[in-house]
């Protein structure tokens, strides 16, 4: 698999296997985390997420800043390594359940601040390392090579994204039943509406009946309720300590393998502190900058859509899905949950990857690969067709309000999961033709002497994309299902043409 490629790529490619794996396990759970912990609605939570998720990318622009700055863009990469452990260690540590009023400002705020962390450690370790795997493809033995090898390097990411939510609900659910319950998605969000009066009658009842079915035989139904939402959460956060570990594994890949990494700096700075090179011309820099920018700035739309998997859809599966049909007996705990589904995109990047890559090498050796603009424009195309299936298979349900007055949907009233399953993979597909090469693109038209704060720049406008992400949890809870999935075919239409109507100028830079 890794035939032909640069020898650091493996290495490269499992340090960031790693770290992925921590932060995959926080993201697979993180919304829920908030709705569960603090009784904050899907709008709130929406926020926090949106505003964490954005933080990650766009402080990657501070990190690529920091590394051209320095050029020690190794010793950024490990900051940044061991930040984010830092930040897991927060977010892990059990408090109580429910908040008290005098304490939820408090713990909300620590919450966030180890969020931050994490956020920042990840904007020094991301982009960094995605600028020293584009070095590895300057060298002209390789050139050919870099969109394959950005493919590979982004199926080890989600190789450890396969496991790491699975691992986090495992940990969940072992902990809830450790303790004489069953997990229930409908039971935090009722409990938080009975603790705090304003549950419905309907909602009450329903309540009482799924108390019983999770192992609760008393009446006190104010203290199953703080119950089973302080073993809820405790169970949260033992999840978020996998991330610790994770983190830890990629720290050591990393540290036994750093003096075989290169530098981006030593492509322009010789031993004697000479420039190794000539600058490039202004007028060159100035067009791929120009380019680059154009190519982030329709990106943002993709992202926007693309990055409700971990919250629309996610919520989607919560409230609408038969999470019934999904249950797997591991001995020591029962995987269920909405976030089970946070596996399966990770699933198929890593099932479809040789398959795209493979095809992609048929067509070069005929002389017929589409340029990397061509194929970012035909990713955006396949994920709004992802929407549009979400669209079709959302008509005739329940609006957001209907269904929390009545407490919650039975299995019955839900749809089947092969709905999301089918999403998910379709927009797999245009992600693999999107983001590994994106990053791609970038590194092989970014000037020398900017890659860090290019590859920054990439994921800055991954954040702006994820800023926006709270506007899919307004329209989730305000209008149908189906006009909620139809705005973001929109968004992925319109980043579409906008791509296409670039394609000459963007190929004629990129060569």
């Amino acid at each position: 698999m890794f035939k032909n490629h640069p020898k650091g790529l493996l290495a490269a490619s499992l340090a960031n296997m790693g770290e992925r794996f921590g932060f995959y396990t926080m993201m697979a759970i993180l919304v829920l985390f908030l709705m569960t912990k603090f009784g904050l609605d899907e709008k709130s939570a929406g926020v926090i997420y949106s505003i964490f998720y954005a933080s990650i990318y766009l402080l990657a622009l501070v990190g690529g800043l920091i590394a051209d700055k320095t050029r020690n863009y190794k010793g950024v990469i490990l900051i940044g390594l061991l930040l984010m452990a830092l930040g897991y260690v927060i977010i892990a540590i059990p408090t109580t359940t429910p908040v008290p009023p005098d304490k939820f400002v408090i713990l909300l705020a620590l919450s966030c601040f180890g969020l931050f962390i994490i956020a920042f450690g990840n904007g020094m370790f991301k982009g960094n390392l995605q600028a020293l795997v584009g070095q590895m493809y300057d060298n002209p033995q390789y050139s050919k090579m870099r969109d394959s090898g950005f493919q590979l390097f982004y199926m080890f990411i989600n190789v450890g994204a396969i496991f790491a939510p699975l691992l986090a609900v495992g940990v969940r659910n072992w902990w809830v039943e450790k303790h004489g319950y069953v997990y229930n998605a409908d039971l935090p969000a009722l409990a938080h509406q009975y603790l705090g009066n304003t549950i419905t009658p309907e909602g009450t009842t329903r309540l009482q009946t799924l108390a019983s079915e999770v192992g609760f035989s008393g009446t006190d139904l104010a203290a199953f309720s703080s119950g089973y939402l302080n073993v809820f959460t405790t169970g949260f956060h033992y999840a978020f300590a996998v991330a610790i570990v994770a983190m830890m594994i990629s720290l050591i890949i990393y540290v036994f393998n750093k003096k075989g990494f290169p530098d981006p700096a030593d492509k322009r700075i010789d031993p004697s502190g000479n420039a190794a090179v000539a600058e490039m011309d202004i007028k060159e820099i100035k067009q791929r900058l120009y380019a680059l920018f154009a190519v982030f700035a329709v990106v943002i739309f993709f992202w926007f859509s693309f990055h409700q998997n971990g919250l629309t859809l996610t919520y989607f599966a919560k409230d609408y899905t038969d999470l019934s049909q999904i249950r797997v007996n591991l001995g020591f705990a029962t995987l269920q949950g909405a976030e089970i589904f946070q596996s399966i995109n990770p699933f198929f990047v890593v099932f479809l990857t040789p398959i795209i890559v493979g095809f992609f090498g048929w067509l070069r050796a005929k002389g017929k690969e589409p340029s990397t603009p061509r194929k970012i424009a035909i990713g955006m195309g396949i994920a709004a067709f992802a929407y549009v299936i979400m669209a079709i298979g959302s008509l005739g349900l329940p609006l957001k309000s209907e269904v929390d007055a009545m407490g919650g949907l039975a299995d019955s009233a839900r749809v089947t999961p092969w709905l999301l399953i089918g999403t998910y993979f379709i927009l797999t597909v245009a992600e693999l033709f999107i983001s590994p090469l994106g990053i791609s693109f970038v590194s092989k038209v970014a000037p020398p002497k900017y890659q860090g704060i290019m590859q920054g720049a990439w994921l800055g406008a991954t954040a702006i994309g994820n800023a926006l992400l709270f506007i899919g949890a307004i329209f989730y809870t305000s209008i149908s299902m189906t006009g909620t999935w139809l705005v973001f075919v929109t968004a992925c239409i319109i980043s579409m043409f906008t791509m296409l109507a670039m394609i000459k100028w963007l190929e004629r830079i990129a060569k």
